[in-house]
């Protein structure tokens, strides 16, 4: 069967149990929970809602209303209705059996990933189990306690990844804040796109996730010769085969990154519009849009730094070159919009300076 057709497969069973459980049963007023519940929830340190054995949500505490206070409004809403999308077809099935059935001792752990375009994916660890002294065998009122992990899954992710990165810095000593600026840029630049909304794909997490794996795009360095990454001067034209290996090199380090962004980046970075790039002369927007950013960037600050092979050009220079080069090394639609915000650029760059740097009279 097509991809396409499970998909609309599971959104139609996701709909039906939504469809299921919506509008099961009058609003429960919140003084018919027991006073000393409410007073116990709301000190509680985890975020928690409370729903009925009929899936409306009859009670969030300060915690819960401030996590979710961007994503939904809580009490009064059908459970499924708020976290449908988040848990799953699989989780909302699982936690109608929980709460209908008694599945697992009416007790249910999960994940939820709650998403939208203006805002960075919350993930969250969910527990549902029965409200202590709930009268009879078939509980009435249910606990929903959140673990909000988004920060902390973030942060040892990415530490595993910036010790690759640092051990590149080791062998490359001529990069200085290279890497910390070109972050900043293709930052700035995705959020500019964001605003533009021209692209789809263009989010929170979007722009989160560029401002740190474009600090990866040279990562590949790492298994690049020492004598060739050092040298002093031009590169022969074998060493130059060598160094494009970087690329190559670079996406199979991060081939386990979680989002496909990393490898992107790093493979596809030196690519240019007119298919003239490397390492597989993509063309156009066969090349993915994080590299297309990450190239502008890339080239930006490389244009502003002095190498031994090469002069520095001022911030107005290297403006009028990149320009220049729109629909032949850049993605010509990037250009325009880059040349908008140039100021921006060299505010980054002025800020970020290496030690020592001077600036260039041309």
């Amino acid at each position: 069967m097509d991809k396409s057709e499970d998909k609309t497969s599971a959104e139609e069973e996701l709909e039906t149990l939504e469809d299921l459980d919506a509008g099961g049963g009058d609003e429960e007023p919140r003084d018919a929970l027991p006073v000393r519940y409410t007073a116990l929830f709301e000190e509680c340190l985890f975020p928690l809602l409370l729903i009925n054995a009929k899936f409306r949500i009859i009670y969030a505490n300060p915690r819960c209303q401030k996590l979710f206070t961007d994503f939904s409004c809580l009490e009064g809403n059908q459970f499924f209705d708020v976290f449908g999308r988040s848990l799953g077809v699989e989780a909302l099935r699982e936690i109608r059996e929980t709460v209908l059935d008694g599945k697992n001792g009416f007790s249910w752990k999960g994940y939820s990933m709650l998403k939208s375009r203006e805002l960075e994916t919350l993930r969250s660890r969910v527990f549902i189990f029965p409200l202590a002294d709930n009268p009879g065998p078939s509980p009435e009122y249910f606990e929903v306690v959140f673990d909000d992990v988004t920060e902390e899954n973030k942060r040892l992710l990415r530490n595993v990844f910036m010790s690759l990165l640092e051990a590149s810095r080791l062998k490359d000593n001529d990069t200085g804040h290279h890497i910390s600026r070109v972050s900043r840029y293709s930052e700035r630049l995705a959020r500019e796109l964001y605003d533009k909304k021209i692209y789809e794909n263009i989010d929170a997490d979007f722009i989160d996730d560029i401002s740190f794996l474009a600090s990866m795009h040279d990562v590949g360095k790492i298994g690049t010769p020492d004598d060739i990454l050092n040298k002093e001067g031009p590169l022969s034209k074998w060493e130059w085969k060598v160094m494009r290996e970087h690329t190559k090199n670079g996406a199979y380090i991060l081939s386990t990154y979680p989002n496909p962004m990393a490898k992107e980046i790093a493979l596809s970075h030196h690519e240019k519009w007119d298919g003239t790039g490397y390492p597989f002369q993509l063309i156009g927007d066969m090349i993915p849009l994080p590299a297309r950013i990450v190239s502008v960037a890339d080239v930006y600050d490389a244009l502003r730094m002095e190498r031994s092979y090469k002069p520095a050009l001022n911030h107005e220079a290297t403006v009028k070159q990149m320009a220049g080069e729109g629909g032949t090394h850049f993605d010509p639609f990037l250009i325009e919009v880059f040349k908008s915000i140039a100021g921006n650029f060299e505010e980054i760059y002025e800020s970020n300076k290496d030690a020592g740097t001077k600036n260039p009279r041309n």
